[in-house]
């Protein structure tokens, strides 16, 4: 029952700083006396925060016997007295309150006003301290595998973090107790309790581990201006050196790839790309397509379209597996990038696409004409995706057209 005691409880072990957890005490104390007397106003309430304990002290002013007029702020002297000999008339009385003179009940209500006070302290607490920390590392050990979501223990504050599903890796695999590294992306308030969330998935989480692993980076030598990420599957990263003689992308990748070895397997073998940055944008579109080797690149500024022309043994780098290299390329530059073969000169194993004019119709022959595919191995060059976007085609219609084209090679 003794409010000092519970106070004693929570002191310990709490993220609360003691000019708060002092003024809550106050504030619980003074409602307790405000009950009891009325008022507060003549009453000190004395918090020791290092030992845990309090003191109440009611203060009121020494006058005769019979003179008293507001029994709040004025005692007797007879009866002040009978607290300390010593007193005289004209002084401040000094009487010490026990919790015991509130009453059980009072001190039971006070108590888990005390409890809910504090606890609602520290949630704000872990609201405001993780809020700070968005966008830096969290380590810490799974401690529950839900369907949806991750629950992990932070190794710095005990506190618990959420990874949902959908902020994980293609791959990622967890059992309790295994330790997962990664990202605090925000914080939210759910049903007024703080919901840290965490991500491997957010493009900060591989600037962290970038600067983690390349000291001229935290230096600030070099600078991420962009990442772009298909988590678990490719990452383009544009740097930039602010000194001459550093190289930002061999800085980047380290000898022999030692340095972006880490954070591959980090990353589940995420195959990154380290770019160097230029203001210089058809230098930078050109970069960006790495390894396809580019050989000419036109440019519409106002639609921010460019029409890249590669060699025909390079489309299919420039593209990537399941688009995703013109895809990232095309975020990291903020164009839209379409890739053509730039010779018209047919492979030996190729076919033209009129070839196919009894099993496909001429305007169809015609719209894939019109975006630079004049052969059969050119169009097979194209994902579906790229080829929906860049023509006026059905969805079944380009699924027809693939089917045939595919059939030509087949043994």
């Amino acid at each position: 029952m003794n409010l000092v005691d519970t106070f004693s409880e929570f002191k310990a072990g709490k993220n609360i700083d003691r000019p708060t957890m002092v003024r809550v005490l106050e504030d619980v104390f003074r409602t307790l006396i405000r009950k009891k007397y009325g008022s507060d106003e003549n009453f000190d309430v004395i918090v020791n925060t290092t030992k845990g304990d309090l003191e109440l002290w009611r203060v009121r002013e020494i006058v005769p016997d019979g003179e008293v007029t507001d029994d709040r702020s004025q005692i007797s002297i007879s009866e002040a007295l009978s607290i300390d000999e010593d007193y005289e008339i004209g002084e401040e009385c000094y009487e010490q309150l026990e919790l015991e003179e509130f009453g059980r009940r009072a001190i039971m209500a006070a108590r888990q006003t005390l409890i809910s006070r504090i606890m609602e302290l520290e949630k704000d607490e872990i609201f405001r301290r993780y809020n700070e920390r968005v966008g830096d590392i969290v380590i810490g050990e799974v401690h529950q595998i839900l369907k949806k979501e991750i629950l992990v223990i932070d190794d710095a504050t005990s506190n618990e973090v959420v990874m949902p599903r959908n902020e994980m890796i293609k791959g990622d695999f967890y059992r309790k107790g295994d330790m997962v590294k990664g990202v605090i992306r925000r914080v939210e308030m759910k049903n007024n309790n703080p919901v840290v969330i965490m991500s491997r998935t957010d493009p900060h989480f591989l600037a962290k581990l970038l600067e983690q692993e390349v000291p001229e980076i935290e230096d600030g030598l070099i600078t991420i201006k962009a990442i772009k990420r298909i988590p678990g599957e490719r990452a383009k990263v544009a740097v930039e050196s602010y000194d001459d003689r550093i190289d930002p992308v061999g800085a980047c990748v380290g000898m022999k790839g030692s340095r972006i070895h880490g954070i591959v397997r980090e990353l589940r073998n995420e195959n990154i790309d380290i770019v160097n940055y230029t203001n210089n944008t058809k230098l930078f579109i050109q970069r960006s397509l790495t390894p396809a080797k580019v050989t000419n690149i036109e440019l519409d500024e106002e639609r921010r379209h460019a029409d890249v022309f590669l060699e025909a043994d390079q489309v299919s780098l420039a593209i990537g597996k399941g688009g995703s290299n013109i895809k990232l390329a095309s975020q990291l530059t903020d164009f839209e990038i379409d890739v053509f073969r730039n010779t018209q000169e047919v492979e030996i194993d190729d076919v033209d696409l009129d070839e196919f004019a009894d099993e496909i119709e001429g305007w169809v022959i015609d719209t894939l004409k019109n975006i630079g595919c004049d052969t059969a191995r050119s169009v097979l060059d194209l994902t579906k995706k790229e080829l929906l976007r860049r023509t006026d085609l059905e969805e079944e219609t380009i699924d027809d057209v693939l089917g045939i084209l595919a059939s030509e090679f087949e043994d």
